[in-house]
């Protein structure tokens, strides 16, 4: 049976798209399944220092693209988690050195070494989202709760559809108690804005930097909530489809709650 490719996007960059990639990688792996993550930002490239893995490229996913090496020599095993491997971008090259037909060359031969692949499609809708694109099997769109975001999401999701990808959607970095003041959107208004399935909610946590700076997965860290989350949303994409998805909400102490309750200043 061959490997599922899934790309995850965004509209613009800051949303946290790169921690969501290496973090649901990361948990698919836990649940025991052979996982690919493929940094598509050419020029850039993030994920491996998110990883923890920079100290160890050797070729990258322009060397496979154009045969320059195996795809076995690019990918790096995770320090931490054995069924994990990385394929780095490359920070030398620009986009334009993939072509289409080389990436779709690729994703066949990915496919019948791994799992799961996982696309981490640079910000917006230019040529590395369409190479980013091109052999996915499913999208996962990922939006904060504000305005310029979900707008941006919106024009995403209709080139996924256009490409015959149905995409679905997780909410990151939500703020309880920012949604209950009005201060931010919740969920729902961005459920109701773009108009796609709800694969996981995610909240804000410090945690995610200290994960960032330190190479340690998000998802073995059991204080994380966002770790926590991103690891209900890997389950749900290895077949568990009824896991509930849980709602973050804010915690208020029983002093807050007798001083509601009362009317107490």
């Amino acid at each position: 049976m061959e490997g599922k490719i899934i790309v995850i996007t965004s509209g613009k960059g800051g949303v946290g798209k790169t921690t969501a990639t290496s973090s649901i990688g990361a948990a698919l792996a836990l649940e025991g399944k052979r996982v690919a993550i493929v940094d598509m930002d050419i020029g850039l490239r993030n994920l491996d220092v998110v990883m923890g893995l920079e100290n160890r490229i050797v070729f990258n996913i322009v060397d496979v693209v154009n045969e320059r090496c195996k795809i076995s020599q690019a990918a790096i095993r995770d320090r931490r988690i054995e069924n994990l491997f990385l394929i780095p971008a490359s920070q030398s090259d620009n986009k334009d050195v993939l072509t289409t037909a080389g990436v779709e060359r690729t994703c066949k031969q990915l496919r019948k070494e791994f799992d799961y692949i996982i696309m981490d499609s640079p910000a917006g809708i230019e040529k590395g989202f369409e190479n980013s694109i091109v052999g996915a099997n499913e999208a996962i769109v990922v939006c904060t709760p504000d305005v310029s975001a979900v707008r941006d999401a919106d024009r995403v999701i209709g080139l996924l559809y256009s490409r015959s990808l149905t995409p679905k959607l997780v909410v990151n970095r939500i703020e309880p108690q920012r949604v209950e003041r009005g201060e931010m959107l919740s969920h729902e208004d961005v459920m109701e804005v773009l108009s796609i399935d709800l694969m996981g909610l995610v909240p804000m946590d410090e945690q995610v930097l200290i994960s960032s700076n330190t190479g340690k997965p998000l998802v073995l860290q059991n204080d994380s909530k966002a770790g926590q989350a991103f690891k209900r949303i890997a389950r749900r994409l290895n077949g568990e489809a009824d896991l509930p998805i849980e709602v973050p909400a804010h915690k208020t102490s029983v002093w807050s709650k007798i001083s509601q309750t009362f009317k107490l200043k």
